[in-house]
């Protein structure tokens, strides 16, 4: 009767405890399994993360690359608007160069031409001798016209005649008084102007067709003419400055000669004072 009153006794079977055993055991590969799987799903994920930061670092990189290629593009066009800016400053500066240098070659030309005048004249009055005055002639004549051959010719009293007086690079035999009505070089002479053929070479003229014939004259009054039959072959034309010592040649080179010649006979002595008294009247 004991045993029925014990309240620690029940009816209902007690628990089967190698079944709780074992389905405990059952659970644990499961729990290993899920376990590997978590791993391996991290082992996913981590590898997921790598590849994206390893994306996301050649983005960044290409971006950079991008910005550099923009700021590269921009410097270069800056460059390229800074070389055209110095490619139209260099034409301006070689336009300007070259009109400075053809107006300084201009002005070194005026210059020659000047130095020559000046040199021409300067003989032409640098001696009081008739040979000399001629000599000088001469020298102007071939080394500043470059003159080969030619001659110098005063008129007779009377104005009908021009007598040869000094020549060069003709034989005494082709020279000859010429009337002044009837030749080129009277013709200089009658019409007080250079005689000459501007599209001819005056390199070959001729005794009887000179390049060029020049009146000379003594205070408006026409006293001669100097021929230049024919220069040197490599002057071909006349220029400016050839016209310039002709003009001078025409105005200086028998009032020189004269001058001279008249000096000579008086004995190369100079007039008296009384002769220079009252120029002002």
């Amino acid at each position: 009767m004991s045993d029925d009153k014990d309240p620690l006794r029940t009816d209902s079977q007690p628990p089967d405890l190698n079944r709780e055993r074992e389905e405990l055991l059952r659970s644990f590969p499961r729990s290993g399994k899920l376990a590997e799987e978590i791993v391996m799903e991290l082992d996913g994920m981590r590898k997921r993360i790598a590849e994206l930061e390893l994306h996301n670092a050649r983005l960044r990189a290409r971006l950079e690359e991008d910005d550099a290629i923009h700021q590269l593009i921009e410097r270069i066009e800056t460059l390229e608007a800074e070389k055209r800016e110095l490619l139209h400053r260099n034409e301006r500066a070689q336009a300007e160069s070259e009109i400075f240098h053809e107006r300084f070659a201009q002005v070194e030309g005026e210059f020659s031409n000047m130095a020559n005048l000046f040199v021409a004249s300067n003989q032409l009055h640098s001696s009081m001798s008739p040979r000399r005055v001629t000599r000088r002639i001469k020298e102007v004549l071939a080394q500043l016209v470059g003159a080969e051959r030619y001659c110098m010719y005063l008129a007779t009293p009377g104005g009908h005649e021009l007598v040869p007086v000094a020549s060069e690079g003709v034989g005494s035999h082709d020279l000859k008084p010429l009337p002044t009505d009837d030749s080129r070089i009277g013709e200089a002479y009658r019409t007080d102007a250079a005689v000459f053929d501007e599209n001819a070479d005056p390199s070959q003229g001729t005794v009887d067709d000179p390049a060029v014939v020049i009146p000379l004259s003594i205070d408006e009054k026409v006293v001669g003419a100097i021929a230049v039959f024919s220069t040197l072959s490599q002057k071909t034309c006349f220029t400016t400055i050839d016209f310039e010592l002709f003009k001078l040649l025409g105005q200086h080179a028998a009032a020189a000669l004269v001058s001279a010649s008249l000096y000579v006979q008086a004995g190369q002595k100079l007039p008296g004072l009384e002769a220079f008294l009252d120029l002002s009247v």
